[in-house]
């Protein structure tokens, strides 16, 4: 089927809009809540401490196990799940508006954490749906649907809350995200059940050990988790210094702000569409490639930036570059490692994939700064350029991973 054909059909629609449900309460938990905070006098310690509420999204490998073996009595398989989460964060968020910063501190503290909770808990089973409602020529394309609401509620939740908490008190922004959160309910009931019949894990004991043995009796096995915790490495390191370089370099922060909003999140966007469509023309091995290289370059690209004079016109192309990139190969990378997975513990192996992947940035991530101050802004980008380079090489692999790696 065509691309634009399946652009039309239900259960890309459903994915895009699956993807909005799971984004929308991630700012609400962190920098959108941190604002709330600051606005009712929180101090600074506090706030800062808030960012391990996030910590559920990172640890979710821990109890997807449970949520592979059992199904609650709604609706049917992992949809079920999917609505007993949307329901528990919509119910969540709203309490959160009868909270009050400075009154009930650790109220805002628990309720948080039950939003970061259920709401991680929404992303393990929504991944698995995924995964058993697209079939395997489709996920790359269903990865930039997924992406582009995922990223729609990222502005809702973000931009479109702090410019809600300008008009109104801050619980009836909450109430109002409660309310939108309510509304994915809809979407989930309207959504189709996946037409394979997939039989959940017999007993807690092989929901917990059966998914990693399977994973690991494949062929490449250690090699595929190297390449994962590679693959976007240089690309997460350019980004965590990507903001106070723009700034050292001279830009302000509303011209930064306007473009990572406007031509950045539109590059992130279409690039992720591009790569699904250019995925169904190349395979994944030369798809992972070629939009590795691209990101490589594309980090490259910032170091120009230091030897020209100050132009939003050149900044703005750098970002174009560098966001279009990262949506083709964000997409590529996503639909990957869903593909990997099999449908039967996709829930449990996908949530360790994605918390694998996060590893290197947070601890890689944390030594940037050192790293730019040591060797210049320059030689910073083009050494995070080359520090991709081991994972895209790795992709030259590919086809040996394959060969016992096919899953249902």
């Amino acid at each position: 089927m065509s691309v634009l054909k399946l652009i039309k059909t239900k259960r890309m629609w459903i994915t895009g809009l699956l993807g909005f449900g799971s984004g929308l309460p991630l700012l609400l938990t962190g920098s959108t809540l941190q604002a709330w905070l600051t606005d009712d006098g929180v101090s600074l310690s506090l706030i800062g401490a808030a960012t391990l509420l996030g910590l559920p999204y990172t640890l979710k490998f821990l109890w997807a196990p449970f949520l592979d073996r059992f199904s609650p009595p709604i609706l049917k398989g992992r949809r079920g799940w999917i609505v007993t989460f949307q329901i528990l964060t919509a119910l969540a968020l709203i309490g959160l508006s009868t909270c009050r910063p400075k009154e009930s501190l650790w109220g805002i503290v628990i309720v948080s954490f039950l939003i970061t909770f259920f709401s991680a808990s929404q992303d393990i089973v929504v991944d698995a749906y995924r995964r058993e409602l697209l079939p395997k020529n489709e996920l790359g394309l269903g990865s930039s649907f997924y992406v582009f609401g995922y990223r729609v509620a990222l502005l809702i939740a973000g931009a479109f809350a702090l410019f809600l908490a300008d008009q109104m008190a801050w619980p009836d922004v909450y109430i109002i995200m409660g309310v939108l959160m309510g509304a994915m309910i809809i979407v989930t009931v309207w959504s189709p059940q996946p037409t394979d019949q997939i039989q959940p894990p017999k007993s807690i004991s092989e929901a917990v050990i059966q998914p990693f043995k399977d994973y690991l009796s494949r062929r490449g096995a250690t090699e595929i988790l190297v390449f994962i915790l590679f693959y976007k490495l240089g690309d997460n390191m350019a980004l965590a210094m990507t903001t106070p370089y723009v700034l050292k370099l001279g830009y302000t922060k509303t011209e930064y702000a306007a473009l990572a909003k406007t031509v950045g999140l539109a590059a992130l966007i279409v690039g992720g569409f591009v790569g699904a469509a250019l995925m169904e023309k190349l395979d994944m091995k030369k798809s992972l490639f070629y939009f590795g290289v691209l990101q490589a370059l594309s980090t490259a690209a910032f170091s120009i930036l230091v030897v020209l004079p100050l132009d939003r016109t050149a900044l703005a192309s750098v970002m174009i570059f560098e966001n279009l990139t990262a949506g083709m190969g964000s997409t590529a990378f996503s639909a990957f490692m869903l593909g990997i997975t099999t449908k039967k513990f996709s829930g449990t192996q996908f949530a360790l994939l994605s918390s694998l992947m996060g590893v290197p940035r947070v601890i890689f991530s944390s030594y940037t700064g050192v790293l730019a101050e040591n060797l210049g802004w320059f030689w910073f980008f083009l050494t995070c350029s080359f520090v991709a380079a081991p994972g895209i090489l790795m992709v030259l692999r590919f086809d040996r991973w394959q060969k016992e790696s096919v899953n249902p």
